[in-house]
């Protein structure tokens, strides 16, 4: 729908809006700059992502938890919520809110040590023949 057809926003230039954060509106506050180190960590963690998505997927493992040190609760991402994620961090500098998993089971998701120990598991099988 083009946005001419749209009602005016009721809350247009208002500083008080609650969804400020949602829309962006602090995109004037830049995040740091990422540095080279920083960088390079965030891409080797996209390259085991999709190892580990390939190898667990098949599994039934619908992605990974990760517990939150702000609300002490898991978190469930999705293997395709958590590249976007983590390539938007990428592309941008910081991650937007999202969406959580609607009423994950736990039993499917595991956690980025549990994916990184399974792996190097396959890997050392493996190169045992």
């Amino acid at each position: 729908m083009p946005h001419e057809v749209l009602p005016p926003d009721p809350f247009a230039d208002d500083p008080d809006d609650p969804a400020r954060e949602l829309a962006g509106f602090g995109d004037d506050e830049l995040a740091e700059p990422m540095d080279e180190q920083a960088r390079a960590e965030l891409l080797a963690d996209l390259s085991d992502l999709a190892v580990y998505q390939a190898l667990l997927e098949p599994r039934g493992v619908r992605g990974i938890v990760v517990d939150c040190g702000e609300c002490d609760q898991p978190h469930y991402h999705d293997w395709h919520l958590l590249r976007a994620s983590l390539e938007q961090l990428l592309a941008d500098g910081r991650m937007r809110p999202h969406e959580p998993a609607f009423d994950p089971d736990p039993a499917d998701y595991v956690s980025w040590d549990y994916c990184r120990g399974f792996a190097d598991g396959i890997t050392t099988t493996e190169s045992a023949y």
